[in-house]
C-alpha cells in the first residue's frame, strides 16, 4: 500500500458512493475477513504519523460505523507505534458493523483508552475524524455535533478518514438537516481517502473542507489492482496540460495559430450598464494565450472605439460585426454582451467555425427556443461548441435551481452537454468540464482569488484562443476547454500572495 499525496499532476479516477462500494464489495471477497479494515487502519497511523511526527497526545473520533472501525485499527496501529492515543466512542452508538464490532474487541484487548469527553488537546496534536464515512445522508446532530464543533476551534492538527464528517462525498456539499439546511461539518487539515477519490472532496465546499487529500486504495496485489482498475468511474481529476508548449515554427505566421473574434460589449446607453471591460478581458487573455490575431467587436454601437482602448492593447484588431467572417473564426460570444447579443445570437450560431458562448449568450439561449435548436444544430454539423456557465446559468439553461446545479454538479454539466452535443465547463469550486462520449473531469486547480469580477470573462477568452490554434473538432475543443481551465486556475495558484489578483492582471499572465 502507498499513501499518495494528490496534487493533481495524474488523471486520477474519482467514483460515486456505488462505484466505492462495488470495490469495497470486491476486495472483500478476495481477502480473510476484517483485512480491508485493518489495512484502512494501518494506513490512517501511517498519514498520522506523518503529518503530526511531534503529537504527545492522538485522539481517535469514532462514530458507529465502519468508518469507526477504521479509526479504531488506527488507534491500535499508533499504540503499536509507541504514541499516546484514547478513543472516543460516542454515548449510546456502539459499532454496528461486523468489522466493526471485531476492531473494538481488538482495541479493548489491547488497552487502549477510551474517553467519554473531549480531551484537551493543544497546537501539535491530533484528531482523527473516524466519526462518518460516504454512507452519511444527514446531518451531524447531538454529541457528533459537539465533536465536530470541537475538532473546528481545536488548536490540534486534525486528519479525517476517508471523508470530513458532515460532508456528502459525492456532491461537495454540507449533509442536509432533516429540513434541508445544510449542516455542520468538520474542515480538516488533510483528508485520506480510502480505496477511491470521491468527487466531492473535490468541489463545493468539499474543496474548503478536506485540507490536503491523500489517497489509499488499500490494494497490495496485482489481482486486487485489476479490481480498482475494473469499477466505474464517474470521472477524473483534470490533468495538467504539457509543461511546455511545442516551439512555434519557424516557417509559420500569424494565421497559423488562428483568429480569434470576440462579440460582447454592451453599450452603456442600452441599459445604464456599460460592459465593454467584459469583452476587453476576453480579448486580453486571448491575445496572451497565443491566439494568432485577434478581433474585437464590440456590440457598443459605437462606429470607431475610443482611442484609449485602442491604445491599451493595439494588437487588438476591431471589427463591426457585419465585417466578422464568421465561418472561418473561433469566435468568444456573450462576455458583457448584455441585451445588446440577443441582436447576434443566430447568425453566431449558424456561422461561427469554433464558438465559446459564456455569459449573456447563455441567457438568451436559456430564455429563446429558437436559439436552443439552432445550438443543437450545432452539433449535427459536427461544429465545436463550448459552453461555460457558472451554477445560475447552468440552472436557467436546465430549468433548475442553483440548488440543484450544486448538489449534481457532475451529473448537471454532462446533462448540459448530451443536451447541445458539446463541451461544458461549469464553473465554480472544482469546475467540471463535460463532453458526450468523455468520461467528465474536476478541474484540481484554482483558489478563492479568482472570486473577483472578470475571471470568467478572462477563463472564456483563454479558452477561445486555446480552440483556435487546434485542429478545429468537438474532441479537441474539450481537449483545448480542459487545458484552459486547468491553467486558468495554476495561474491563481502561483499567484503572489501580496498582491491582489484582478482580472486584467490574470489575463496578461496566461499562457
Amino acid at each position: 500500500m502507498t499513501v499518495l499525496r494528490l496534487d493533481g499532476l495524474s488523471p486520477t479516477p474519482v467514483h460515486h458512493i456505488s462505484g466505492t462500494r462495488w470495490v469495497e464489495q470486491s476486495l472483500a471477497a478476495l481477502l480473510p475477513p476484517h483485512t480491508l479494515m485493518q489495512r484502512a487502519g494501518q494506513s490512517i497511523g501511517q498519514l498520522a504519523l506523518a503529518v503530526a511526527p511531534h503529537a504527545r497526545k492522538i485522539c481517535v473520533a469514532c462514530g458507529p460505523g465502519n468508518n469507526g472501525g477504521d479509526g479504531l485499527e488506527a488507534a491500535i496501529a499508533l499504540q503499536q507505534a509507541g504514541q499516546s492515543v484514547c478513543v472516543s466512542l460516542l454515548a449510546g452508538q456502539q459499532p454496528s458493523a461486523n468489522d466493526a464490532q471485531a476492531a473494538l474487541g481488538r482495541a479493548q484487548a489491547a488497552g487502549l483508552e477510551f474517553v467519554t469527553s473531549p480531551p484537551v488537546l493543544a497546537n501539535g496534536d491530533l484528531i482523527i475524524d473516524c466519526l462518518l464515512g460516504i454512507g452519511a445522508r444527514r446531518a451531524v446532530t447531538g454529541q457528533m455535533a459537539e465533536w465536530v464543533q470541537l475538532m473546528n476551534h481545536s488548536a490540534a492538527t486534525v486528519l479525517s478518514a476517508d471523508q470530513p464528517t458532515g460532508l456528502d462525498a459525492q456532491s461537495g456539499q454540507a449533509l442536509p438537516d432533516l429540513q434541508g439546511a445544510p449542516g455542520t461539518l468538520v474542515h480538516a487539515d488533510h483528508t485520506l481517502m480510502l480505496l477511491t477519490a470521491k468527487p466531492g472532496l473535490f468541489m463545493g465546499a468539499g474543496r474548503d473542507a478536506a485540507g490536503q487529500l491523500w489517497l489509499d486504495t488499500l490494494t497490495k496485489t496485482p489481482a486486487e489492482r485489476l479490481v480498482l482498475v475494473s469499477a466505474p468511474a464517474c470521472g477524473q481529476l483534470n490533468p495538467p496540460p504539457p509543461p511546455v508548449a511545442p516551439p512555434r515554427r519557424h516557417n509559420s505566421h500569424k494565421g497559423s495559430y488562428g483568429d480569434v473574434a470576440i462579440v460582447g460589449g454592451e453599450a452603456l446607453a442600452e441599459r445604464g450598464l456599460g460592459m465593454r471591460g467584459a469583452a476587453l478581458l476576453a480579448a486580453s487573455a486571448a491575445l496572451h494565450s497565443g491566439a494568432g490575431r485577434v478581433l474585437v467587436s464590440l456590440l457598443d454601437g459605437a462606429s470607431t472605439p475610443p482611442t484609449e482602448v485602442i491604445s491599451a492593447q493595439p494588437e487588438w484588431m476591431f471589427r463591426t460585426f457585419k465585417a466578422l467572417h464568421l465561418h472561418a473564426l473561433t469566435v468568444v460570444c456573450g462576455c458583457g454582451g448584455g441585451l445588446a447579443v440577443t441582436r447576434v445570437m443566430a447568425e453566431v450560431l449558424q456561422r461561427s467555425q469554433q464558438l465559446v458562448l459564456d455569459a449573456d449568450a447563455l441567457n438568451a439561449i436559456a430564455g429563446d427556443g429558437v436559439l436552443r435548436q439552432l445550438l443543437q444544430h450545432r452539433s449535427t454539423r459536427a461544429l465545436p461548441t463550448v459552453l461555460t456557465p457558472h451554477p445560475l446559468e447552468a440552472a436557467r439553461l436546465l430549468g433548475c435551481s442553483t440548488a440543484d446545479i450544486q448538489a449534481q454538479r457532475l451529473q448537471s454539466a454532462e446533462a448540459l452537454a448530451a443536451k447541445w452535443g458539446c463541451t461544458v465547463v461549469l464553473k465554480g469550486s472544482g469546475t467540471v468540464i463535460a463532453c458526450p462520449g468523455q468520461l467528465s473531469r474536476i478541474n484540481p486547480t484554482g483558489n478563492g482569488r479568482l472570486a473577483t469580477a472578470g475571471t470568467g470573462d478572462v477563463l472564456a477568452g483563454g479558452i477561445g484562443a486555446k480552440m483556435a490554434q487546434g485542429p478545429g473538432t468537438p474532441e479537441a475543443a474539450f481537449e483545448a476547454a480542459s487545458a484552459a481551465v486547468y491553467q486558468h486556475g495554476q495561474t491563481a495558484d502561483t499567484w503572489p500572495a501580496h498582491l491582489t489578483l484582478t482580472a486584467s492582471g490574470l489575463a496578461q499572465q496566461l499562457k
